[in-house]
Formats: structure tokens, sequence, C-alpha cells
């Protein structure tokens, strides 16, 4: 496992590296000058299990927002700085928690100096960006093209500018929105990187589209122990991508708590509506604190079968349904009282 070999990184109260659970993060899609949107953002993103947050830090007003918004929220914030090293000073003389620069483009090697000493003297991480969209030309010359080993090199060039100011505090990402080229550039770096990798498709589309391409790409490179905080990058709520990011975790094993649905597909013998059921029960149950399996079927010939392996669940027939509990059926209730049957035993359970 790579992971567990990767220099332990601080950020704020957290841990990455060296074998430490692997993080969700996601980054506001507010104004942050205006704190008050982007805490109350941040704060649902916090309900969601948001583990890391980012802002973008475009202005000198949004890094002093930075101040305002850390005291009223409970997870580290990251300060998202492109181009404008003055950006990255003012980030962290407000006390954000993390950078996110780009050493490439932040101005020459004195700006980057300066950056870099003020980050060491508040001892916080830098996290160094690099996407395929931004590969230097004579990379893109030297590899014919975009590709995977260019990402990397990029990266690790960048990673030792860093290191040649005596700084090492350092978190590394390398994103590109072809989901084979990510999973190429993570498995390059991930031998002879020391640092923590923060793994994302970027750009990787809608809700839909989207969430297929992260967890191909994400699931995948985190598979193969490497990886060591990720974000799901939707175009959308940001919600939604800590929500698949949790399901991304808990599908590999790398997280656990919280319940767990599974539903079957529709099909000829479905004589309840499964799918406004199903949708139902995946909202019930989001309020729940339990590390359990819920099934949802939608016949009473196969459902006891097929819900053996969950903790609970529910069957739906002619006007009927079946409460099940690992694979044995509890009870018959009206089909109408399927839902409220399940919250009451959610409610009671021990």
């Amino acid at each position: 496992m790579y992971r567990d070999n990767t220099k332990v990184i601080k950020i704020g109260d957290r841990v990455i590296g060296g074998g430490n659970p692997v993080l969700i993060q996601s980054m506001t899609n507010t104004r942050t000058e205006d704190a008050k949107a982007t805490i109350e953002q941040i704060r649902r993103l916090e309900e969601a299990g948001c583990d890391i947050v980012r802002v973008t830090v475009p202005t000198i007003e949004a890094a002093k927002a930075i101040r305002e918004i850390k005291a009223n929220v409970s997870i580290p914030v990251v300060g998202d700085i492109h181009f404008d090293h003055k950006m990255a000073l003012a980030a962290i003389e407000n006390g954000v928690d993390k950078i996110r620069i780009n050493p490439g483009n932040i101005g020459g090697k004195d700006n980057l100096k300066a950056v870099v000493d003020a980050a060491k003297e508040r001892d916080i991480p830098i996290r160094v960006g690099v996407n395929s969209g931004s590969l230097e030309k004579e990379l893109v010359e030297k590899y014919n093209g975009v590709t995977a080993k260019g990402i990397v090199e990029s990266a690790l060039d960048k990673v030792h500018m860093i290191e040649s100011f005596g700084y090492d505090n350092i978190v590394v990402s390398i994103k590109s929105s072809d989901v084979l080229m990510s999973i190429d550039a993570h498995r390059e770096i991930a031998p002879v990187c020391p640092y923590p990798l923060h793994v994302g498709i970027t750009e990787s589309g809608t809700l839909h589209s989207g969430n297929i391409k992260s967890a191909v790409g994400i699931g995948v490179i985190l598979s193969q122990g490497i990886g060591d905080t990720i974000r799901v990058s939707l175009t959308g709520d940001p919600v939604e991508e800590v929500i698949s990011a949790r399901l991304i975790l808990k599908s590999l094993g790398l997280r656990s708590g919280g319940i767990d649905v599974v539903s079957c597909p529709t099909c000829g013998r479905t004589k309840i509506d499964l799918i406004s059921l199903a949708n139902d029960v995946e909202k019930l149950v989001a309020g729940y604190d339990l590390d359990i399996k819920v099934a949802v079927m939608g016949c009473v010939v196969n459902g006891p079968g097929e819900a053996k392996e969950a903790d609970i669940g529910i069957a739906g027939g002619i006007n009927e349904g079946l409460l099940i509990k690992k694979g044995e059926i509890i009870r018959k209730v009206p089909e109408k009282e399927l839902l409220a049957t399940l919250k009451s035993e959610l409610d009671n359970w021990e």
C-alpha cells in the first residue's frame, strides 16, 4: 500500500498520509468574499461528511474573509491560489490551514520563495497542483502531447522547487479529465513520491457523467493503494461531491459508518413503485448514524433471499410488503406502511 508509506501531513486538526484514513474534500462555489454564504455552504458540507474544504482566493477581500470563515466552521480551510502570490501570502496571514498553488504560475522563483517562507513560518502545508490542461509547452513537445508521464514530470519538478527552499510539508495533486490518463499518472508517481496524494478526476462533468468518471477513476486509483485524500469534482451542488466520495470510500472498504442502501433493479415481477420507495429510503437513512445495510426489494418472491446479506430489508408485493431481518421474514405490513415500518425499526435499532 503506497498510502501507508507517504509522509504524514497535518491540515488544521486533520491528518493525511502514513496510512491514516482517506479524507474527503470539496470546494465551495460561493464568492469567498461573501463570508456568510460561504460559511452556510461549508456547514452543509460538514453535515454531509466533508473533512476538508477549499475556497478560492482571487482577491484580498476573499483572503480577509478567511478569518471570519474559519471562526465559524469546524473543518480545515484550504486557500486556492492562481497566479498572484500576494493572494497566497494574504491567505496565510488570515489563518488558512493549507494553500493550493501551481509553483509554475505563481510569478517566478522569488515569489514562490516568499510563499514557501510564509508557509514554513506558520507550518502549513502546500498542495502542489498540476492539471493536464496546464501542462508546460516543453513537456507537451517532449512527450508528443499531453501524457501521464508529462503530468508526473511537471508535478515532481514543482515539488523539487519547494524542496529547494528547505520545505517538505507538501501534498501533491495530479489531475486530468481523462480517466485512463489519471490512472496511469498515479501509477507512475506513487512509487517515487513520498508525499500524500490528493486524487480526483478534474472537470469530470455533471452529476450523472461526473459521478461515473469519478467512481471509475478514483476507485481504480484507491484500489491500488494509492491516494490519501479525494475530491469528486462535479458541476453542481458541492454537497453531492461529498455524498459521492463517501460512497466511493465505503464501496472500497475504506470508510465505515452510515447506512448502506441496496435495492434491486425493477423487473416485470415488481408490483410496487420501487423507484420512489428506494429513493425515499435513501433520504430516510441519511439521518441515521448506523453502520448497517438496508435492502429495498421489489417483490416478495426473491426479496427475502436477495436481502439475506442485509441487516434489515423491505420487499413489496401486491398491496402489501414484508419486513425482513437477516433474510428472515418478520412480518407482513400494508404497502403504504413499508417506509414507516422501516423507520420505526431504525429508530429502535440496537
